[in-house]
């Protein structure tokens, strides 16, 4: 089974039903494959998000990941390609899936090696 983990931006996306990505995710879903703090709308956010995450699944950073993590941040360092500490711990969560692919709207995962992204938004 193929997984997909999206970064807080597609997540919002698919809350708010922007830019193709709940389309896109149901679409998935039907294959078979399974930010709001600083918003000015944050209780409104947080009311979408709290009734979205019923359909998602909520994979912790556990100790697997938290030690892929410090793993995968010293190979970026490294390779002279650190990326942020949010997309560290989602590339190190995928990686410790396996078989994950990231959906983000922003290129800085595209520099972990092994890591499948993949970019959902619509192009207009």
């Amino acid at each position: 089974m193929r997984r997909f983990l999206l970064d807080s931006t597609i997540a919002s996306d698919y809350i708010n039903r922007r830019h193709g990505i709940f389309e896109k995710a149901r679409a998935e879903v039907a294959k078979g494959n399974p930010g709001i703090e600083h918003s000015a709308s944050r209780d409104r956010n947080m009311k979408s998000l709290n009734s979205a995450l019923s359909a998602l699944r909520i994979w912790p950073l556990d100790s697997e990941a938290a030690f892929e993590y410090g793993r995968l941040h010293a190979e970026l360092a490294r390779l002279g390609r650190p990326i942020g500490v949010i997309d560290t711990m989602i590339a190190a969560i995928a990686r410790t899936l396996g078989n994950c692919t990231v959906v983000s709207a922003d290129s800085d995962l595209t520099v972990v090696p092994g890591l499948k992204v993949e970019d959902w938004r619509e192009k207009s």
